[in-house]
């Protein structure tokens, strides 16, 4: 598996210290990020999911624990939105450059506004991916912030 990605090359050139987490991707797994946590002996509140969403015509990227589903109406009311909704799988894959099940928050195709769910800012580490099915990114929530520019908000609601 390769080691190098594009998600792995944004934090090396951020300067911020990551360490990779590999364990065995299934493709037919409920929940991508649960089953993730599980493979890697982490709670699943630490090992967060990428969504891509929709919100008022403009594509943002969402960051939440993979025990959580995504609260549309906070995350819309973070970007200054009306509305938000999911962006479409093949929609996310060509926009994001990752396939499904290995979509990070780093490295992008082009750079996006991130939201991450508050509950990170508690966290001594968190896990996102890394920009391949089965590679995992553990860093600290203040790195993945200052590498992504991102606003941490609540945006989660308990699965």
């Amino acid at each position: 598996m390769a080691k190098k990605t594009p998600a792995t090359m944004a934090l090396q050139k951020a300067g911020k210290p990551f360490e990779l987490l590999e364990y065995v991707y299934d493709p037919d797994a409920e929940s991508i990020g649960l089953h993730a946590a599980a493979a890697m002996g982490l709670p699943a509140s630490v090992v967060f999911k990428t969504l891509m969403v929709e919100a008022g015509g403009e594509t943002c990227v969402a960051v939440l624990p993979s025990d959580h589903e995504l609260n549309l109406k906070a995350l819309a009311a973070a970007a200054g939105k009306k509305a938000a909704v999911m962006t479409r799988p093949a929609d996310a894959e060509r926009i994001s450059g990752y396939h499904i099940g290995g979509i990070s928050p780093l490295g992008q195709k082009k750079r996006l506004r991130c939201f991450i769910d508050a509950s990170a800012q508690a966290l001594p580490f968190m896990v996102v991916n890394g920009g391949q099915r089965g590679l995992q990114i553990k860093l600290a929530p203040a790195d993945l912030v200052a590498a992504l520019a991102a606003v941490t908000v609540p945006i989660a609601t308990p699965d």
